[in-house]
């Protein structure tokens, strides 16, 4: 399976969580979509766990960074599917180094494409470009 497939079941399974408050039902949501698919792969299904359990590991600060840069914009009114993209993308781009940022965002844009409403590549693409834009002029100073 290919990243970018993987990807989209961590998307997934992102997205299906942020319904459960309990982490103890949120361990069995995770549980149960890998008992439902058989498909996914060992090699994948360490990827799909690593990412997802980072993002929940970082959610805090995740959602702290999406508040900042989405200007008039809180994570309450956020659609599910736009706020479940940018979590995974916001997560690569500050904890999992191993990913370049352009493959992260053109990953979420393609997610938002596919998953989201007609405004949700455009929503996706300039939250994280502020972002990024932000991450780097800090990073010069």
């Amino acid at each position: 399976m290919s990243r970018r497939l993987a990807r989209e079941e961590v998307f997934k399974l992102v997205f299906q969580i942020d319904f459960v408050q309990n982490s103890d039902e949120k361990r069995e949501q995770i549980e149960l979509y890998f008992s439902q698919n058989p498909k996914l792969e060992k090699l994948d299904t360490r990827f799909i766990i690593e990412e997802v359990e980072g993002i929940q590991s970082y959610q805090k600060q995740i959602d702290a960074i999406l508040e900042q840069y989405a200007e008039g914009w809180k994570i309450s009114r956020m659609g599910k599917v736009d706020l479940a993209i940018l979590r995974l993308a916001v997560y690569e781009i500050f904890y999992a180094l191993d990913i370049p940022i352009r493959v992260s965002i053109n990953e979420a844009v393609e997610l938002a494409k596919k998953f989201g409403e007609e405004s949700s590549p455009a929503f996706v693409n300039g939250v994280l470009g502020k972002i990024v834009s932000q991450e780097q002029v800090d990073a010069d100073d």
